[in-house]
């Protein structure tokens, strides 16, 4: 590629790129003298499973890495037990040593999915955060002022209503920009929410005599709901780890709005080939589910394979186009008395254990709902946790999803 070539490649869906004139001039030096970049993106393992938000910084990572730059995947095995304070409303208990060996494990054999394996360069923060003397972190201290670090929004946010902030969480910034001195970083990325920590980790590679590196953030990934950002507390995931037809059925769920995103941030597909499908959508030569459906099978694949992704997609096509439903799905009749509510309905029939999950579903857009009375039903998500279904309005033979779980029941008069 060209240094043009190279720079819109690699900002290619990036929210911002802090300073966007020295990417060029740094990959113009890194071409003239052979010597790759070092490129790191750092990771507190605070969960044991990553879900597609994850990926979408972990693939710009890779993409530093297919044009021969030197990608560091920093594991934040001190850090985590810190925590980053970014969007907390309150100091959350930090994790054990045990929590944060447990989780660390299980991240590299995910994060090889996408990064190649031998060409990784994997290191962990515990290797000098977990070495250095109380000098050390008073020395590091002193090269930042806490009316500065006070300026960040949330710990402005907690202020401005008195609810504590603990000094360690001040701490944070500052011990994992040690990471990128210590790393000798020429870029690191991170996603929008993180811009505050990787503007003091440039601030402190200056203060150590170091040319500070190149911050290139990118859009936090909205969820299933398409509202929210994607989160496994939230229940609006899809972690990289599920089968093939529940990834494949999760993506199926998403608004038409919401596929263009993904096809920027999950998949290699170049601006204009995005933009030729979406007007291709908009002119009627391509349906959206179908370019929904070649979305679906490239993300299953990059996972798991293409013939798992092709796999996943003729049974997503049998199950909810070609109305080819499992041969055990549960059947039930439901003898309508006074209207019900759409969340007791579905506790009712066993597709969640309580009123307050199933409400929470609903309004994530987990729950679909087809008439098969005609023989020719169309899947219409329900999105309205106060909804109730009147006798008159539900009558015959319907089946409701929610998420993968099915359960075929039949309305009929009292």
């Amino acid at each position: 590629m060209t240094i043009d070539e190279q720079v819109a490649y690699l900002t290619r869906g990036a929210a911002e790129v802090i300073p966007a004139e020295e990417l060029r001039a740094k990959l113009e030096r890194a071409a003239a003298s052979g010597q790759p970049l070092r490129v790191y993106l750092g990771v507190d393992p605070t969960a044991p499973d990553l879900h597609l938000g994850h990926t979408v910084v972990l693939r710009k990572l890779k993409h530093f890495q297919e044009l021969g730059h030197t990608a560091v995947f920093l594991v934040g095995d001190f850090s985590a037990m810190i925590g980053d304070p970014t969007g907390q409303s309150e100091t959350r208990p930090p994790l054990s040593r045990d929590e944060v060996n447990a989780n660390a494990q299980t991240y590299l054999e995910q994060v090889y999915k996408i990064l190649d394996r031998e060409k990784t360069e994997v290191r962990y923060n515990s290797e000098w955060l977990g070495k250095m003397s109380s000098y050390d972190i008073v020395r590091l201290c002193g090269h930042y002022r806490l009316a500065r670090m006070l300026e960040r929004e949330d710990f402005r946010s907690r202020l401005d209503k008195n609810l504590p902030i603990s000094v360690h969480e001040l701490l944070y910034p500052l011990l994992t920009a040690y990471d990128a001195v210590m790393l000798r970083s020429d870029l690191e990325l991170g996603a929008t929410e993180q811009k505050f920590n990787l503007l003091v980790h440039r601030e402190i590679q200056r203060e150590y005599g170091l040319e500070p590196q190149i911050v290139l953030t990118m859009p936090i990934l909205e969820g299933l709901d398409g509202v929210r950002k994607m989160s496994k507390s939230l229940g609006n995931y899809v972690g990289i780890n599920e089968a093939p037809a529940e990834m494949f059925g999760k993506i199926m769920s998403i608004s038409d709005d919401l596929m263009w995103r993904y096809y920027v941030l999950l998949t290699d597909l170049s601006p204009g080939k995005v933009s030729a499908l979406k007007a291709a959508v908009a002119a009627g030569s391509r349906h959206p589910l179908d370019v929904k459906k070649d979305l679906a099978r490239a993300i299953v694949a990059d996972f798991h394979g293409e013939q798992k992704g092709a796999d996943a997609q003729r049974s997503f096509e049998k199950q909810f186009q070609e109305n080819r439903l499992p041969r055990d799905i549960p059947y039930q009749n439901w003898y309508f008395g006074p209207p019900v509510k759409l969340s007791r309905l579905l506790v009712d029939l066993k597709l969640y254990p309580s009123n307050t999950e199933a409400q929470r579903k609903i309004r994530e857009g987990a729950v679909s709902v087809a008439d098969f009375t005609n023989g020719s039903p169309q899947w219409r998500r329900l999105t309205d946790p106060t909804m109730e279904l009147r006798p008159g309005e539900y009558i015959g033979d319907y089946v409701f999803r929610a998420g993968r779980r099915l359960v075929r029941v039949c309305f009929s008069p009292q």
